[in-house]
Parts: structure tokens; sequence; C-alpha cells
């Protein structure tokens, strides 16, 4: 079940329409000239296009104007997060909510509204990845506010429909970062624009398919597994003394021999600081170098491809990853962040839309990897994928 994080921002825009150039602290006066509240309608613009699958959607959101009435509406299953405690919304109430939905592990947090809207879910997403609570969730806006000046929105409410309908229908959907911008609303209304970033946040965006000339189909893949070790290798010259798991396959084998390091095809290798220091372990001897990198307070982290034609992340081929050893990583700061997933587009279309697949033997662990987690498919370059517990 896809689990649909939405809020409204049920005030958003109504200073515009009565050229107030916005509603940060002009709710009531822009009400009194006439301004009619036109977020629910292009959230309900969105949700429509998602109709069709409303027995795959779960939406979790916020009771009344700020999310309820407009997935009800239309026939959506609804799990209320949090209650506003009367219907003139504050930006705490967004900020209480986006805290209500990480706690809920959304795929992803749809919201209609402004640049202050996003601002307000930013500042709590952010801290929540900051203090290693969880993995950042991605998030989208439906344009809806005076204010549009931050890059995490669709381009229509249409469009923001079909980008969550891509994941849904467990489509690759690329991610990648939206700066969030906001303006001096009193400075604005006094002809100054004066705009300042806020931070980023993650964002899915339509993947846009190119297709290279291929010579036996070689070149190209040495080309993509090139940049994806380079991406890999990056972030692991920034992590200075972790130890870094290397799981099996072909993927993760150009890896290491980018690394200039000895590789075992069908086993766990283990390097720190770009050394290799175990080939070929076994979950006990692992086991012991985890307990041994805690002590030296060291970061673990994970490099991990699928089964090329089954998908399977954990289960298949890598048994030396136990549901203890697997556990040990996700519990550090950082969470399921400490996981790299990485894989070729070829690859994950190969799969036909069907899931990746987490078969550790630990069924409530399985379904902490449940949902949508990102995989390396090229330098700087990553998509959603969806990820499934064994039935």
């Amino acid at each position: 079940m896809f689990k649909l994080g939405l809020i409204i921002n049920p005030i958003a825009g109504v200073g515009g329409s009565v050229a107030l150039k916005g509603s940060d602290g002009m709710t009531m006066h822009a009400l009194a000239l006439g301004a009619e509240p036109k977020a629910n309608a292009r959230a309900e613009t969105a949700l429509q296009v998602l109709q069709p699958y409303q027995n795959e959607i779960t939406v979790y959101t916020v009771n009344n104007l700020m999310g309820e009435q407009a997935a009800k509406a239309l026939g959506f299953q609804v799990n209320l997060v949090y209650k506003t405690k009367d219907e003139n919304t504050q930006a705490d109430d967004t900020e209480q909510a986006v805290t209500a939905l990480l706690a809920e592990q959304v795929d992803i947090i749809l919201f209609a509204g402004g640049d202050g809207t996003a601002r307000n879910i930013a500042k709590i997403v952010t801290e929540h990845a900051t203090q290693g609570k969880q993995a950042q969730i991605p998030v989208l806006g439906i344009p809806a506010g005076c204010k549009i000046h931050s890059g995490v929105y669709a381009i229509t409410p249409i469009a923001a429909g079909r980008v969550v309908e891509l994941m849904v229908t467990k489509q690759l959907v690329t991610l990648t970062t939206g700066d969030i911008m906001d303006i001096d609303e009193s400075l604005f209304r006094q002809g100054v624009v004066k705009a300042k970033r806020f931070g980023e946040v993650q964002i899915p965006s339509e993947l846009r398919y190119v297709q290279a000339v291929k010579s036996g189909g070689i070149e190209s893949d040495e080309l993509v597994l090139h940049d994806i070790s380079e991406d890999v290798i990056d972030k692991m010259s920034e992590a200075d003394d972790s130890l870094f798991i290397i799981g099996s396959g072909s993927t993760t084998a150009f890896l290491m021999t980018e690394l200039n390091l000895k590789n075992t095809l069908l086993g766990v290798d283990l390097v720190q600081n770009n050394v290799l220091i175990a080939n070929d372990v076994t979950e006990e001897q692992l086991w012991k170098q985890l307990i041994q990198t805690q002590k030296n307070k060291q970061k673990i982290h994970l490099i991990i491809t699928l089964i090329g034609g089954q998908g399977h992340l954990f289960g298949r081929g890598n048994q030396q990853l136990s549901p203890r050893i697997i556990r040990t990583i996700i519990e550090q700061k950082g969470g399921k962040e400490n996981i790299t997933i990485i894989a070729t587009k070829a690859k994950l279309t190969a799969l036909g839309n069907r899931p990746l697949i987490s078969d550790t033997g630990d069924v409530t662990l399985d379904q902490r990897f449940s949902g949508f987690m990102p995989v390396t498919t090229g330098y700087r370059d990553q998509v959603l994928y969806p990820i499934a517990s064994p039935m």
C-alpha cells in the first residue's frame, strides 16, 4: 500500500487575488476583502489523477481543510495523523503535521501551499534527517500560494499528480534536490523583491530517458558503472574512518575494481579508508568487526546491489548480511541512509516495474524496508524505487 502524506495550507494564496502579495499575517484581511481560498481545489485537481489507484493508496493527512476533506471527497482511504485545535490553522500546525507524517514513514509528502508552507515542511524534514531520526522523505509541492519561488513544485497540480502516479505504479522516478526559497512579504508589498535561500529538500522529478548509441552493449554499460562507482567513491572519501561493507554482485565488483582492491564476486568484503581490511567474510566475522567498529565510535555503511532479474536486495546470495547485521547498520544515526543501493537503470527497467525484495528472514525487519529508497544509477544521479517484503 502506497503511503501518501498530504498537507494542505487552506489559506495559501488568499492574498493574491486581492493584491496583498501573499497571505503571511494577512489572512483575515484577505478574507474580509473577499478572497476565496483555492488551495483545496488545487489539491483535489492533483488527487483526481490518482483516483484510479484508490485501492493502492492510503492518504495520511490532517483533519478538515488541511487534507481530510479533499481526500475523502474523492473517495480515498484516509488516516488522520494530526488534528488542528481550530479552523484558523497556523505554521505550527503544518510543522506538527509533518512530524506526525514522518513518524508514519510515508513514501512522500505532497503539499498544497506556497513558499511559506514549503519552509515549514523543510524545517522539520531537515531536522529529522540531520538528527539521524530517519532518512529524508521526498517532498513535492502543488502550486497554491502567492509566492512560488522554491524549486520543489510541480508545474501544475495535474503534473504533481502525474509524478506521484509514477511512484504508485512503480516507475523509475529521479530523486533530486530542490531549493527552498522565500521572499520578505512586507518588502514585497512595498515593491521590493528580496529572496533568500532557506535550505533544500529531496524531491521526485519525472525521469527523462536519454538513449545512447551502444556498441555491443559493453562500452555503454561500463561507462554507466564507472559513473556509479565515481559517485560512491566520492561519498566514501568524505566518510573518514567509516567501515564500508561491500556486498556481492557484478556492480559492486566494478566498484572494487575502480578502487584497485581485490574483490569477492559472490561474497562480502570490508573496506576502510579505501583500504581492503577483509575479503569474503563470514557472518560471524562481520559481526565481530561491527562490534569493534562501534567501540571505536566509527560509522558503518553498506553498499549493495540487487540480483538482476529477481530484484532481491537481501536473502539471496548475501546471507552474511543477517538481520542483526542489517539492524546494526540502520539503527545508527541516519537510519536507512547508511545503506547505498547501486544499479544501472537498465537493470531496474528489466524488473518490469516489480519492486525490489527484502527477504532477510525477519518479517519485522523486512517491513521496515517497505516503501521507497533511492538507488544510485549514475554520478549524482538517483532514482526512487519501491521495496517490498515477501508476502
